[in-house]
């Protein structure tokens, strides 16, 4: 017990925790420990005394007024109680006059007098309690780092193609459908992934859980190759991706003098290039982004060219509006896309339920029953669930 404090700064220094942390672990244990070896409904407490180096346990007893009947064994309820906690007040001024209802008494306990087991007991709570705050302060470590990007070595792939990845002092595990579709890693692969969510599981521990597929992964990327976006001058205001396929990035800048688009894409495309061949020669549509609702759907549709929007307020009170979007004839499949990935993608970047009404061209009349046609873009809402 001598050197119990220095023990205590070492186990600190090794795991990365404060010395309080390890010091209360300890004191928890001690306790815990008294409580199995000599009687759980006692009231007991655990100190370090740091100048002598000592290691104090004391079994707490509270004054209460003569007669009290938790001094007899019962609470105010009538419900049997351990009297042991408790001392009347008269026979605790026998052993300090100053002692008043309500104070403590402390009475000493050697650890050494409790028996052979009780080290085991103390060594097994001691090594919980540790591993709970080393949890807790990498569970509080890796939450600052959600949204952001970070690499690590295939240790596994499971059945289901979960790939779980060593990440430092913590397991990484990047779910299949967190993938972009026609990506495979094998063992000592490196993988570039953004953190997605801490978890603590039962049987593998503390579990950081990755993606490749969400739009922050993408904005993560980004921002590690244009230098304009780590330093705010351009910011992304909202962003949208369909995996391996398509995404679009809305656009603002503090500096008007910056082109926020051109600053992306950078020259001959070398920046945004660079982006796109680490997901797989994802698509990237970058627009500038208005305050304006009209103005960010009809940028959002590009390259389609639009005749009006119009902004429907939803009646339930739905935060997902709905715009009705005019277009000529020749611009419909342009805003459309392939596959519907355009309107999709549009949609849930501007978060607005996009139906498209097709004008006829020059044959348009105030009839829009005989010369009109509506598209409306199919339900985003689990595409959103899946990639955001």
């Amino acid at each position: 017990m001598d050197k119990i404090i220095d023990i205590l700064d070492s186990i600190a220094y090794e795991k990365g925790l404060k010395v309080e942390e390890v010091e209360t672990a300890l004191k928890e244990a001690l306790i815990k420990t008294a409580e199995k070896m000599v009687d759980e409904t006692l009231t007991f407490d655990a100190n370090i005394d740091r100048e002598n180096k000592k290691l104090e346990l004391s079994q707490k007893v509270e004054v209460v007024p003569d007669g009290d009947s938790r001094s007899l064994g019962l609470d105010e309820e009538g419900n049997s109680i351990n009297p042991e906690n408790f001392i009347e007040l008269s026979e605790a001024q026998e052993i300090d006059p100053d002692l008043e209802v309500g104070d403590t008494v402390d009475y000493d306990l050697e650890f050494e007098n409790m028996g052979r087991n009780a080290a085991t007991i103390l060594h097994s709570n001691f090594e919980y309690r540790v591993q709970r705050y080393l949890e807790e302060t990498l569970v509080s470590k890796y939450k600052n780092k959600i949204g952001k990007t970070i690499n690590g070595t295939v240790t596994r792939v499971d059945r289901q193609e979960n790939t779980f990845v060593e990440i430092g002092e913590v397991k990484g595990m990047l779910p299949r459908k967190s993938r972009i579709k026609g990506e495979f890693f094998k063992v000592g692969d490196t993988v570039k992934a953004v953190v997605k969510a801490v978890n603590i599981d039962k049987a593998n521990g503390l579990i950081i859980e990755l993606s490749r597929t969400a739009p922050k992964f993408l904005e993560s990327l980004l921002r590690a190759e244009v230098p304009e976006l780590k330093d705010e001058i351009i910011s992304i205001e909202a962003s949208a991706r369909i995996p391996g396929s398509r995404a679009k990035i809305a656009l603002t800048t503090t500096d008007p003098s910056v082109d926020p688009i051109g600053s992306i894409v950078g020259v001959k495309g070398v920046r945004i290039s660079a982006v796109s061949a680490q997901l797989h020669g994802e698509n990237i549509d970058c627009v500038e982004y208005s305050a304006i609702p009209e103005m960010f759907i009809s940028r959002a549709l590009s390259p389609a060219i639009i005749q009006s929007v119009k902004i429907e307020k939803p009646a339930d009170g739905n935060d997902k509006g709905k715009a009705v979007v005019t277009i000529p004839s020749d611009q419909k499949s342009k805003a459309i896309g392939k596959a519907g990935l355009n309107i999709r993608l549009a949609s849930m970047l501007t978060r607005y339920e996009i139906e498209l009404v097709e004008v006829g061209g020059s044959t348009t009349t105030s009839s829009t029953s005989d010369n009109q046609e509506v598209e409306k873009t199919t339900d985003t809402a689990s595409l959103e669930a899946l990639f955001k």
